[in-house]
């Protein structure tokens, strides 16, 4: 293992499990002192706990502001500088059909999802002035962020969202040397996917969902956590602005082509989930169900139970 992150501080949110833990000790393992914030505190603790190096846990809600700036104030009297964030905290929400989708429901994984990343962003761009230097950011966004399906709508319209916010802090921070990009994980098996085993679409059918693209297979949260690294550290230098998908090729199938799927599986079925059946034989909504079939959202899944109010 390299040592290319050594003497710098990173803050890692929703890092009690999954990707935000297997990123905490991936950086840990590169020479990092690690800030490990979840909402789950013992499970941040745990994590910080067994980190090689430097860690300090905090207890946070990332969407916050007042979270946000705490974590960031410990950061900075634990370590005396702050210059790595992998923003990666997100929750699920709900599976429900759309039109019974509350609008408290949406707010919630918004203010979670999107606001969180902001505050973070901020928070970062705040403290990279204040101490007349900058750093890298990393946002975990999500094969839901580049694609679409019929469920989980407050999911995928935050993981959008997370992609304009990107691109947004990487305009302003460019001139600055402030470096910021964005990983989207495709079907990692983690508890933030797995405690919704009894929805279609949720952590039960994973690994067979994982069979559809075109690596046949799930990833692991360290697979995710190796590119995290990778944007954060000086190698990626000239990396700005950029989602980096880290998802065996799911993000690349044509579901029109018979090399996708197209034809190989019912679509009533899909769409009588959706409410739809009467209209099975649309195109589009066919090309939707394909989508989740070969892993869509649950491209989400890179995220853990920790990491969904991973806020920190």
């Amino acid at each position: 293992m390299t040592r290319r992150l050594e003497g710098r501080v990173a803050v890692v949110t929703g890092a009690a499990g999954g990707i935000g833990a297997a990123s905490a000790r991936r950086l840990s393992d590169e020479g990092a002192s690690v800030v490990v914030v979840d909402l789950d505190h013992d499970g941040a603790r745990e994590v910080a706990a067994g980190l090689p190096g430097p860690a300090v846990a905090v207890a946070a809600d990332v969407s916050r502001e007042e979270d946000v700036e705490r974590y960031t104030r410990i950061a900075v009297e634990t370590y005396g500088r702050l210059d790595l964030h992998h923003l990666n905290a997100g929750i699920v929400g709900p599976f429900a059909e759309l039109p019974d989708m509350s609008a408290a429901d949406f707010d919630h994984v918004v203010g979670v999802n999107l606001r969180g990343p902001f505050l973070g962003v901020r928070a970062a761009f705040r403290r990279y002035r204040e101490q007349g230097g900058g750093g890298a950011i990393v946002l975990t966004a999500s094969i839901a962020s580049l694609r679409g399906s019929h469920d989980l709508l407050p999911y995928q319209a935050s993981k959008h969202g997370a992609l304009g916010v990107m691109r947004g802090a990487a305009m302003y921070g460019g001139p600055l040397g402030v470096r910021v990009n964005a990983v989207a994980p495709g079907l990692v098996p983690t508890g933030l996917f797995t405690a919704a085993r009894d929805e279609s679409g949720g952590g039960d059918d994973m690994t067979r969902r994982g069979t559809t693209v075109p690596l046949r297979r799930t990833g692991s949260p360290d697979e995710i956590a190796s590119v995290v690294a990778f944007l954060l550290s000086d190698d990626a230098a000239y990396v700005h602005g950029e989602v980096v998908s880290v998802d065996g090729g799911a993000a690349i199938v044509s579901t029109v082509r018979p090399s996708g799927g197209a034809g190989a599986w019912d679509t009533a079925a899909v769409d009588s989930r959706a409410g739809n059946g009467s209209r099975a034989g649309n195109g589009s909504r066919a090309g939707n169900g394909g989508q989740a079939g070969s892993g869509g959202p649950a491209g989400s899944g890179g995220r853990t139970a920790d990491d969904r109010r991973a806020e920190a």
